[in-house]
């Protein structure tokens, strides 16, 4: 599996803001993980994305400040349209949906992005949102969204065609949404891959091509379901469908939510600007969900154990009471090996909450390089090593460094 991580931690929406970002983070966070070569999950807001699409001299900056950096790019994050880093976000990253135009536009934009710029012989991959949040989602929408992502499919195998480069897309459950659980999306997704399922088949524009689109397992949504992980991606697999894309990432695990020191621990994780979904499994294996941390602290049952939708680092346990699903994110990747294809799964390492945890960390560049070089160590079985120091690359000027808020 190739190793990346995904830079939508970094807030930079213009190309003078991304290239900074590469020298300002992510070189370093490759020479500070032990890491010769380091690939980056790109996240490109959707203007960014269709500037880069339009202009090959753009594609080309953006190519040479990755060289220079030892960075390389196989995976896109095209979840966040925009403004991921606004002070409030909430619901606002599940907009535009499926249904809207821009959305297949932005997905397009970033295929013709990462076509360009993938190393000879690589597949790419961009993971995108499931759907849209669930209300509302009438039966309408359901079938635009279902035609945008059969279009998708098609260009796909066309830009194959005419450019010798695959590039499949990702749906990404997560709890909340119209696809909400691993469960929910291979329900969804697997009989519009099929032209003959039902009494009357499917119309040709609506059939979705395997081939091109699939799934992204983000590890942290998959333990807030609370699903089983390897069940999980035996499911995919036996619907005919691959993990596209494997998100890295470990939720927070409340063992014993009705102890006032453990909801005094997980009350500390309360921000304003991401959702932190939760869920909590009942004793009789039913699970109760929230929208919200605030939420679930008043109306959760206490009875069983809470997961919160909150990525964590993963090298960095919680204080106790709280633990970490790090153990989902394992065994989840164990599965994915196993199944038909899944070493051909990307693997982005996909942190994006250092800015609101409840410690403020001192060092950006530090703590990614700890979860790389954990993620090298326990996920791919390697020990990274000290690398000698590369000549730094022509500094940017100090105006259009981006900040870091930690």
């Amino acid at each position: 599996m190739h190793l990346s991580y995904c830079t939508n931690v970094h807030p930079a929406e213009d190309l003078d803001g991304v290239l900074a970002q590469l020298d300002a983070f992510a070189g370093p966070v490759r020479r500070a993980a032990g890491l010769d070569e380091l690939g980056v999950g790109l996240w490109l807001p959707a203007d960014l994305a269709a500037q880069l699409a339009a202009h090959p001299a753009d594609r080309q900056r953006l190519r040479e400040r990755l060289h220079a950096n030892r960075l390389v790019l196989r995976t896109i994050n095209a979840f966040p349209y925009r403004a991921f880093h606004a002070d409030i976000v909430k619901h606002d990253v599940y907009r535009p949906d499926w249904t809207d135009p821009r959305r297949t536009q932005h997905t397009l934009d970033c295929a013709a992005v990462l076509a360009d710029l993938l190393p000879d012989g690589a597949a790419g991959s961009i993971s995108t949102l499931p759907l849209g949040w669930r209300e509302p989602w009438t039966v309408d929408q359901d079938r635009q969204a279902t035609e945008a992502l059969a279009t998708v499919s098609r260009a796909l195998r066309a830009l194959r065609d005419t450019t010798g480069r695959t590039i499949r897309l990702a749906i990404e459950p997560e709890p909340g949404c119209v696809l909400d659980t691993v469960a929910d999306v291979v329900a969804w997704l697997a009989p519009r891959t099929r032209a003959g399922v039902g009494a009357g088949g499917i119309d040709p524009e609506f059939v979705i091509d395997p081939e091109f689109v699939g799934i992204c397992l983000d590890t942290c949504h998959l333990a807030v379901s609370f699903a089983d992980p390897a069940d999980a991606v035996r499911q995919i697999a036996d619907a005919g469908l691959r993990v596209v894309k494997v998100q890295a990432s470990a939720a927070l695990h409340v063992e014993r939510p009705s102890d006032p020191a453990s909801r005094a621990a997980v009350a500390a994780f309360v921000e304003q600007r991401y959702l932190h979904q939760t869920r909590a499994l009942r004793p009789d294996g039913s699970v109760a969900a929230a929208d919200d941390l605030p939420e679930a602290l008043e109306t959760l049952p206490t009875d069983g154990p809470w997961r919160v939708h909150f990525h964590v680092p993963l090298h960095l346990a919680p204080q106790p009471p709280l633990t970490a699903t790090t153990g989902v994110l394992t065994a989840a990747l164990d599965a994915v090996r196993d199944s038909p294809h899944g070493n051909d799964a990307h693997l982005d390492v996909e942190t994006y909450t250092w800015s609101v945890l409840p410690d403020p960390v001192d060092d950006l560049i530090a703590g990614i390089a700890g979860e790389l070089r954990w993620a090298t160590e326990h996920l791919l079985g390697n020990t990274p090593q000290p690398v000698p120091a590369a000549p730094a690359p022509e500094p940017v000027p100090a105006a259009s460094v981006p900040v870091a808020v930690v």
